[in-house]
């Protein structure tokens, strides 16, 4: 299976656009973006946002396995393995695992992951990036900081919001919690 970083590179070399390129393409210094190449760890949600964009692919090109046109059906008892985005400069924000709900589905607009949430270390970073993602909270509790505002979810609460504006979200507490997470980028 080809890596994010992989597939970042081989983009990059089919489209002939320098780590430069990108990074101004981006918005991200040149720094950030060959952490990013040089690592074998998926960068964040919000740099890898950014990246589809500047190469002018949907945020699903980084995380497919295989494509089908119909409908893609995740069974219960079907093993999904999560994947840990980081901050595009530290290995924060790995307090979320993601599991893709809809990694095999072709030219998909929206991206469903199930997030299971571990207590926060405290150094978790904000992320913004264009689109809107929406939250509902399966298991425990959740707290979002959007903005300069706080929300407290629970169990069978859920949040809507434009992903442009500073956010993060944590575990409410020293607990864990399980959500769905749909993220939605324009291309």
């Amino acid at each position: 299976m080809t890596t994010v970083t992989e597939k970042i590179k081989i983009l990059c070399a089919d489209k002939n656009m320098s780590i430069e390129q990108l990074a101004t393409g981006a918005g991200l210094t040149i720094d950030q973006v060959k952490r990013i190449c040089e690592s074998d760890k998926i960068p964040s949600l919000s740099s890898l946002i950014k990246i589809a964009r500047a190469l002018g692919v949907r945020l699903g090109t980084f995380l497919d396995d295989s494509e089908e046109m119909g409908p893609v059906v995740n069974r219960g008892n079907d093993s999904n393995h999560p994947v840990t985005f980081t901050s595009q400069q530290t290995n924060n924000n790995s307090h979320m695992d993601f599991i893709s709900l809809a990694a095999r589905k072709a030219g998909r607009n929206m991206e469903p992951f199930l997030i299971n949430i571990q207590s926060a270390s405290g150094n978790e970073s904000c992320s913004s990036h264009e689109g809107e993602e929406f939250l509902f909270v399966l298991e425990g509790s959740i707290k979002v900081k959007y903005g300069s505002e706080y929300y407290l979810l629970n169990s069978g609460d859920s949040i809507y919001y434009d992903s442009i504006v500073d956010h993060l979200v944590t575990v409410n507490g020293d607990s864990t919690a399980k959500i769905i997470g749909v993220v939605y980028s324009p291309a």
